[in-house]
């Protein structure tokens, strides 16, 4: 177990070199330059020069490049030529808030398409089957950013029952301040006892959730109900659906502990393309976290920032991973023998 642990994490770290080098070799050829992002638009020869050998521009491609290694691996990424800010603290400001959207959105589509996915494998061309299998493919086939317009005309504009964006009521937070513990704001709330700010957090996080669980939910469902299709068939479910045990207990005991396996790896990289995929939730939601950070910066070259972002997202997308990889060993003894 534990050599198997450390090759993953080899694996893991040989990987991130791997993101370094692509975030590296991307950011010298886009088009457009940090020094024009820096300088404005009619900026003399003297200033042009002067912040070349400011961002190091003027050195040798290979030392750039050891100079960009070592300032990662050291957790500097450089400074926003956007907001003039070290990026590390930008996106340490608002990756809790990603991560939060991401969590809750996730145990949510988990939460409602594992149950569902089981439903549909133990009774196959049922109504029941055919209908949670359309409504997953509607949920799969609408755009991200039409249902998060479509919820919000809907909650907001027509019912008045949620928040349109944000993450918590500004007036909230100056009346009835909270510390900030974990930065995610339904924990810290509760933490504080403020349970007007866990409403207004609850409220404003509802919409954007509902939003990113959608499609997820469709994705969940029907890799459940698929791989639940096939263990049913074997013969050790039959034969203990033969010895007459519960059906509720043989779904979930033994036919869903057998489809784990493959569902972990599918969970796995859906909660990976959760945290990239939210951007777009974000930006339609002007939720503060590193989507729509990310997307300004893009707008605006600033290659620090994106660069940033790439890696942390991508540290966040093999870290998931590898935690997937330690759990097969935990969930299969199988594993643990080989």
């Amino acid at each position: 177990m534990l050599r198997y642990a450390l090759n993953r994490v080899l694996l893991l770290l040989l990987t991130l070199v791997g993101v370094l080098v692509i975030t590296f070799i991307i950011s010298r050829v886009l088009p457009g330059s940090p020094v024009e992002m820096m300088l404005g638009s009619r900026p003399t020869p003297e200033q042009i020069e002067a912040a070349r050998i400011a961002l190091g521009l003027d050195q040798p491609i290979w030392v750039q490049f050891w100079t960009y290694m070592r300032d990662v691996l050291s957790g500097d990424f450089g400074t926003s030529l956007r907001t003039g800010q070290s990026v590390i603290s930008d996106i340490g400001a608002r990756f809790a808030a990603t991560a939060e959207l991401v969590t809750v959105g996730f145990a949510l589509a988990l939460a409602i398409g594992i149950p569902l996915g089981i439903h549909s494998a133990v009774k196959p061309n049922a109504i029941s089957d055919h209908a949670a299998r359309s409504v997953s493919v509607i949920g799969l086939a609408l755009p991200v950013f039409f249902l998060g317009l479509l919820f919000q005309l809907i909650f907001h504009g027509q019912l008045g029952w949620l928040p349109l964006q944000g993450r918590i009521d500004g007036d909230l937070m100056l009346d009835n301040p909270f510390d900030t513990v974990t930065g995610f704001f339904l924990i810290d709330t509760l933490l504080a006892g403020n349970l007007a700010a866990f409403g207004s957090a609850l409220a404003h996080l509802a919409l954007p959730v509902l939003t990113l669980a959608a499609a997820t939910t469709a994705s969940v469902m029907r890799v459940t109900r698929n791989n639940m299709i096939e263990v049913m068939s074997q013969d050790h479910i039959k034969t203990v659906i033969a010895y007459g045990l519960p059906t509720e207990k043989v779904h979930y005991r033994y036919a869903l502990r057998a489809a784990l396996v493959p569902l972990l790896t599918v969970f796995g990289l859906i909660y990976g393309y959760m945290l990239g995929g939210s951007v777009i939730v974000e930006y339609v939601f002007d939720w503060p976290g590193i989507g729509g950070y990310a997307v300004n910066s893009v707008i605006t070259n600033d290659f620090p920032a994106v660069t940033g972002v790439t890696l942390v997202l991508a540290t966040a997308y093999l870290t998931v991973n590898l935690a997937v990889d330690l759990l097969y060993q935990v969930v299969d003894p199988r594993l643990r023998v080989s």
